[in-house]
């Protein structure tokens, strides 16, 4: 890696900065660097009403310069449940939607700790949910033509939402992409996993930070192994989408989201995995010509393709 890479990493990890009394000022400092959106056929902002009418769901529709197909991917944002939204996603999504061929839905939902659990992931299972019942909302002919997408803990509510849609007797989707993904609810130095340790202190997410997200995001520590939070202590990991997932080499997440990927496969799931070299967590916002971009996109249109 870079040596000027890995100094400013480790600035980024500095203990010093505590989420919990920090995530005001991040969210600001993220919508000042943030893309907003010019007005554009190829963009487009809706709404979809939650389950018991109390609230909108932003949702923000990204149309790709050149359609390879119908398709259509519905992406969670990542940020710890806490921090990120349709605004600083917005290049990001853009890339996927030109990168992919296809039409990406971006789901701005509740964040913690103003909305904690399960509010982020009733809002994500919702348009999630609507989408694949309501067809005429996107103009597509089946529901197997939706893929759920997300990062970090875009990626485990994307885990989520699969599984509950299962165990509601609801339509799952054809499949489901997770990027370097949130899976496990302890990442303290007593993890199973050696990437907490190894890769928690200097390359930006570090261990302290994941577990202050978890904190906000759910503050009662045994409720943090339900498997809707941790989806690697679900028992039952049968009928899920055939799954793509992405992991970085230098990210604190690298070994657990490997493992469920693992333990997706031996529930009899249809599984790939991938690991990104010399990636640290969060690069699917880099800009597309970045290597681990480029690698991840190739490796994401075999799977879809």
């Amino acid at each position: 890696m870079n040596l000027f890479v890995r100094l400013i990493l480790k600035v980024v990890s500095s203990p010093k900065i505590n989420m919990q009394e920090d995530y005001v000022w991040v969210r600001k400092a993220q919508q000042l660097f943030s893309r907003k959106p010019k007005k554009s056929y190829r963009i487009m902002d809706r709404k979809i009403y939650s389950e018991d009418q109390s609230h909108d769901i932003p949702v923000r529709i990204f149309y790709p310069k050149e359609p390879l197909n119908e398709d259509v991917l519905i992406f969670f944002h990542g940020g710890g449940w806490v921090i990120g939204d349709i605004d600083t996603y917005t290049s990001a999504c853009i890339n996927m939607a030109d990168l992919t061929g296809r039409v990406v839905y971006s789901v701005d939902y509740r964040l913690a700790p103003e909305f904690p659990y399960p509010s982020g992931l009733e809002d994500c299972y919702q348009v999630a949910e609507t989408l694949m019942s309501q067809l005429e909302l996107s103009g597509l002919l089946d529901a197997s033509q939706i893929t759920l997408i997300g990062d970090s803990a875009g990626g485990n509510l994307v885990a989520a939402v699969s599984l509950l849609l299962r165990d509601r007797g609801k339509q799952i989707p054809n499949k489901q992409i997770l990027l370097y993904p949130v899976t496990y609810w302890n990442h303290t130095k007593s993890s199973p996993f050696k990437s907490i340790r190894t890769n928690g202190y200097e390359y930006g997410l570090t261990a302290k930070k994941i577990q202050e997200y978890m904190e906000m995001y759910e503050p009662n520590s045994v409720n943090r192994k339900n498997p809707y939070i941790s989806p690697l202590m679900a028992t039952d990991l049968t009928h899920q989408p055939k799954t793509l997932i992405i992991t970085a080499e230098f990210d604190p997440l690298r070994d657990e989201g490997e493992m469920y990927g693992i333990a997706l496969k031996e529930a009899g799931n249809d599984v790939v995995i991938q690991r990104i070299g010399g990636a640290v967590h969060g690069f699917i916002t880099y800009p597309k010509i970045a290597a681990p971009v480029t690698a991840t996109y190739q490796a994401i249109n075999e799977f879809l393709n």
